[in-house]
């Protein structure tokens, strides 16, 4: 007897993945990564576009998980105020936070490229288990991050905290927060939202469709769309991902994330 094909498989559980609406670096294509930017113009209202959009396809939220960074807290709080859903619980944590860029966090992606070469650049961002350069007491940015209260809240001390990470790193600190906390929420029934980062998601996109480590490379998620997943009593997807929206739109944001890592002269 042949087995059922994934579409005909039930649909149990939904859970919706967004990465945060546009902050102020991925406007200036620099490595944002754990320093807390704020959303830009542009951001807040991919972020209320979102929760307009959500509304009207009847998402009602039960439960959302945010990083410890404003830009994914304040994505989240614009969701709910669009769908009208603000008293929803919001549970943060830093094992949501973006992929650490170690060194490269304040860079400029294009100049990196002309640097480095794009390979190289495209190895850092979108590869599954190469770790950029460790960030140290010298760069600038070291002390606004590790001296953060926030981090002084977390379940690890803070020298234990990462100082760089590949994307396989990210999953190995997000998974057992997934699988202690995300899940046995998403199996009591509830409709959760994860606002959090460009990585954090891919990780857990990772994680629940088994993509592998090459083929994570050409997973893109751009701003401020969310994307569904329709899970089966195992939490396996019963269908392919979908991100939600204007199809032509989306396929031109993907684009764009996809080009910042490319070389480009200055003028």
């Amino acid at each position: 007897m042949s087995t059922p094909s994934a579409d005909l498989r039930m649909s149990k559980y939904r859970l919706v993945l967004l990465r945060h609406g546009e902050g102020a670096w991925n406007k200036e294509n620099r490595f944002c990564s754990w320093v807390d930017q704020k959303l830009s113009k542009e951001g807040v209202e991919e972020a209320r576009d979102c929760g307009r959009l959500l509304k009207e396809q009847g998402y009602k939220f039960d439960l959302v998980f945010t990083s410890l960074l404003s830009r994914s807290i304040h994505t989240a709080w614009l969701v709910l105020e669009a769908m009208g859903q603000e008293w929803v619980p919001v549970i943060k944590s830093w094992r949501l936070n973006e992929r650490h860029y170690g060194a490269l966090i304040g860079l400029n992606r294009a100049e990196m490229a002309l640097q480095h070469g794009e390979q190289k650049v495209k190895q850092w961002r979108r590869s599954y288990d190469i770790t950029p350069p460790l960030i140290d007491e010298s760069h600038p940015y070291y002390g606004e991050i590790y001296n953060d209260r926030r981090y002084a809240m977390c379940d690890v001390p803070n020298e234990n905290l990462p100082r760089a990470e590949s994307l396989k790193e990210v999953l190995d600190r997000l998974l057992p927060y997934w699988n202690s906390t995300v899940v046995p929420e998403i199996l009591k029934g509830k409709t959760v939202l994860i606002s959090g980062h460009g990585n954090s998601c891919r990780a857990i996109l990772k994680h629940v469709e088994g993509i592998s480590d090459e083929d994570i490379a050409n997973v893109t998620l751009p701003t401020g769309v969310p994307v569904q997943l329709e899970l089966d009593e195992n939490l396996k997807p019963v269908k392919p991902r979908q991100l939600l929206g204007d199809q032509a739109k989306i396929q031109a944001a993907i684009k764009k994330v996809e080009d910042q890592g490319k070389a480009k002269q200055a003028t």
